[in-house]
């Protein structure tokens, strides 16, 4: 699933300058990883954020590369003509206040420094032995009905350092639910400041 968009990404990093390859220090290989655990709610509401989580961990007796992340069904392709942009969100990844360069602006909630060229992939950096990650997405959906998020695992961005299972397959897996058309019906309490959602 993810070697189409590595393989673009090592085409850019070639034709951008520079005699050096971005991935001429990434090793080449497998290296086992075991997906611990991947939650998202299988019953959402429509502008209720959610959070979606998934844990890794580096079964492999070296170091994991660059793990990395790739999820698909966050958007869906819009048939209609004319538009400069087809990509409509199905969940739109929730921002928060940041400080960037003296300026207040609002940086994607999305893993810490797991942003990447590719739109879809986040990475977290090198997973020593036996250690786990845990990547974590605080997102709202925008659009009603049924939704399927897929998740791949990587290695590196540049397909040279591949994860796998223990049979040798790209970890993956996917989330299947439904985004309810009505909103949570909130209220503000007592105190006149305070606002409590109803119980899920």
């Amino acid at each position: 699933m993810l070697a189409g968009a590595c393989a673009l990404l090592a085409a850019v990093a070639v034709g951008c300058g520079g005699d050096d390859r971005q991935d001429a220090n990434e090793p080449e290989g497998d290296f086992e990883v075991e997906v611990l655990d991947a939650s998202f709610p299988e019953r959402q509401r429509l502008a209720e954020t959610a959070t979606l989580a998934i844990t890794v961990r580096n079964e492999s007796d070296e170091t994991l590369p660059d793990v990395a992340v790739t999820l698909r069904g966050l958007t869906e392709r819009s048939e209609a003509e004319g538009l400069s942009d087809p990509n409509r969100p199905v969940f739109v990844i929730n921002g928060r206040p940041a400080e960037i360069g003296g300026y207040q602006e609002v940086k994607l909630d999305a893993p810490d420094g797991g942003p990447t060229a590719l739109v879809d992939t986040w990475t977290l950096g090198e997973l020593e032995p036996g250690e786990k990650t845990t990547f974590r997405w605080r997102v709202t959906p925008v659009r009603p009905g049924p939704f399927e998020v897929t998740y791949a695992v990587a290695g590196g961005l540049d397909g040279k350092a591949r994860a796998v299972t223990v049979g040798g397959e790209v970890p993956q897996g996917a989330f299947r639910g439904t985004v309810t058309a009505r909103p949570p019906q909130s209220r503000v309490a007592d105190d006149g400041r305070t606002v409590v959602a109803p119980a899920p």
